[in-house]
């Protein structure tokens, strides 16, 4: 058995970053960009107003209360063709460019109308007062948003506001899922006396979704040599084969069997983890394969540890970036074996803030509702000696937002 840490790299080594396509503002969120976004105007295009009041020259209001002479208005929009003069002021509103002499804003909670006179009641601070200088957002030539980056709702507003209506991006990985069990059956069919509802396919397809994928669903394939064969056929083209079951010593544990008929090349069987120990890695012809168990906890937990660095690479992002997370431990635990575990745990903040993680008292990896009931993974590395509750531990959090696992 190989440790976890090389088991990952193992694969983020196998797996290449992909090309780059040009999508529009509408479709880039959650894509990672490729290229950055260079800002091709210049905003505010001009110094404008930041309120509603009167533009003004600020030596003409420092003593207050001054009346000053209003000789026009400019709504957000328009333009005021002539100049502020001394003792001079323009009605001006929250967006209108500043008009030419004018070097502050009086608010017009500060100032008192009176036909075409304006009293200024409270002097400006400071020159430039409620005024946003040209350029004080970004310029023509600015880099908002580097590459390297997977696209928020923020960052798409700004690409739209640098009038950027395109972006390269790079292209979703295609990943094709094969769930492989005699004793597998699809969600809502007739259910035979030995048989279960086969949960990785979709669990697995939404993973993919979640780490930016697009998953292409091979569907169920029974113990059988040649419909393995068959069905496994239907990769081609992906970026990645992921099959479910069959990667462990059992005579119906065919995929390692088969698929080496298929040109398939294994790097790696079996991790030194739980669950999730009967796993492999390789290739069939130019496709990197990776065989998760079929009990539906390990596939997930494997997924999260293997699948999402795998596709965050090929997406461009750096794997090695995320933020390794703590947390302190709700109840005591007792000394691991040689395995590294991943315990479910529910995770909650203390009243002095600190989040506390509780594993689950029963981890038996066949309870796929204690995993969609954590809000995370408590790593026990190998030969971990007794804990009590209180230490700190490593966590590993779910991905989170309106998609996740």
């Amino acid at each position: 058995m190989i440790s976890v840490e090389e088991a990952r790299g193992r694969i983020l080594k196998a797996v290449a970053v992909l090309p780059a396509e040009q999508v529009a503002l509408a479709q880039a969120l959650g894509r990672v960009l490729a290229e950055d976004v260079v800002a091709q105007v210049t905003q505010p295009p001009a110094a404008v107003s930041a309120m509603d009041g009167y533009a003004v020259r600020a030596a003409d209001a420092v003593k207050a209360p001054a009346t000053l002479t209003v000789i026009g208005k400019v709504p957000a929009g328009g333009a005021f063709a002539g100049a502020v003069g001394k003792g001079e002021a323009v009605r001006i509103f929250t967006g209108a460019p500043l008009p030419r002499g004018a070097d502050s804003i009086v608010i017009q909670e500060d100032a008192e109308a009176q036909g075409r006179k304006v009293t200024v009641k409270d002097a400006p601070k400071r020159k430039g007062q409620f005024v946003r200088p040209a350029g004080l957002d970004f310029r023509r030539g600015d880099v908002g948003v580097r590459a390297g980056r997977r696209l928020t709702a923020r960052d798409i507003g700004l690409a739209a506001a640098m009038n950027v209506p395109w972006l390269k991006v790079h292209r979703r990985p295609r990943v094709a899922i094969l769930s492989t069990g005699d004793e597998l059956v699809m969600p809502g069919q007739p259910i035979g006396p030995s048989q279960i509802v086969c949960s990785n396919g979709v669990s697995l397809a939404a993973a993919v979704a979640a780490f930016g994928g697009e998953s292409v669903d091979l569907g169920i394939v029974p113990d059988d040599r040649k419909a393995l064969a068959a069905m496994a056929r239907g990769a081609q083209g992906a970026d990645l084969l992921v099959t479910t079951g069959g990667a462990s010593v059992g005579e119906h544990d065919l995929v390692q069997e088969v698929l080496g008929k298929q040109g398939l090349k294994v790097d790696f069987w079996k991790i030194a983890m739980r669950p999730g120990k009967p796993l492999i890695f390789g290739r069939i012809g130019g496709t990197p394969m990776l065989g998760l168990p079929g009990n539906p906890v390990s596939s997930l937990v494997c997924a999260l540890i293997y699948l999402k660095p795998a596709l965050e690479k090929m997406q461009g992002l750096d794997p090695a970036a995320d933020t390794p997370a703590t947390a302190v431990l709700g109840s005591p635990l007792p000394a691991n074996d040689r395995r590294q575990d991943y315990l479910r745990a529910t995770l909650k903040r203390r009243g002095d803030g600190a989040l506390v993680a509780t594993p689950f008292a029963k981890q038996d990896s066949s309870m796929l509702a204690t995993l969609a009931h954590a809000d995370c993974l408590v790593v026990r590395p190998p030969l971990a000696p007794a804990a009590k509750a209180g230490e700190r531990v490593a966590i590993v959090s779910f991905p989170g937002g309106t998609a996740g696992i």
